[in-house]
């Protein structure tokens, strides 16, 4: 899906700058987080992918001024209350009373975690499908835009590049972010060239871009 959180390759944002010193958890609470956010995902019987689609579905407000971990947060709170192990409103209403003011606090509501089918621990597979391109092939990224979860990076849409490796076989996000199935298929590096994603002006360099099959297509 198109949103805030796809701002890789944007411009406007300024020079990243990386503090090399930079502590894993910065404060107490960003560690609590982090523990809360794994266990959002096997309380609500969810998975790492449909929790970076609750990440997804923040408002852009929130995305931007609520920081890494409060990113976390929000998202934690989504998988909760989609699968209804929190009623809507809970935690807000929770926090509320505990800063003293009369608030009433929503009812439970019926659990309805998702149910899918795995092929194994972790997102890697075996496949039997041959896959479609070779090292050292020129490809197109498909011009694709989707309502829902996608690991495919907004930039390099519609772009022509050159398949570099293969990888393992994995999992498609598209499909286990909304437990659809796993979909398994065959993963590329592909190489582009920065004036093919950002034109003639970019400055010169190599960005390479793990993407599955389904995201590609051959070139004329």
């Amino acid at each position: 899906m198109d949103g805030i959180h796809d701002m890789g390759g944007t411009h406007g944002w300024g020079t990243v700058t990386i503090d090399p010193a930079e502590p894993v958890f910065e404060e107490d609470w960003h560690a609590r987080t982090f523990a809360l956010g794994l266990a959002s995902m096997g309380a609500s019987g969810t998975n790492l992918d449909a929790f970076r689609h609750a990440l997804e579905r923040l408002h852009p407000l929130e995305y931007l001024g609520d920081g890494y971990y409060g990113r976390w947060l929000r998202a934690a709170e989504t998988l909760l209350v989609d699968s209804g192990v929190l009623a809507a409103g809970a935690v807000e209403a929770r926090a509320r009373r505990l800063r003293g003011e009369e608030v009433v606090e929503p009812a439970d509501v019926e659990v309805h975690k998702p149910s899918y089918e795995r092929g194994g621990a972790g997102s890697l597979r075996q496949i039997d499908d041959e896959p479609a391109f070779v090292a050292g092939q020129q490809v197109r990224v498909r011009d694709l835009h989707k309502p829902g979860h996608t690991r495919m990076p907004a930039y390099v849409r519609g772009r022509v590049g050159v398949i570099e490796a293969r990888r393992p076989a994995a999992v498609l996000p598209d499909s286990t972010a909304h437990f659809t199935g796993e979909d398994a298929q065959h993963v590329y590096t592909v190489r582009f060239e920065s004036t093919q994603l950002w034109g003639p002006n970019a400055e010169p360099s190599t960005v390479f871009v793990d993407l599955f099959e389904s995201y590609l297509e051959e070139t004329p």
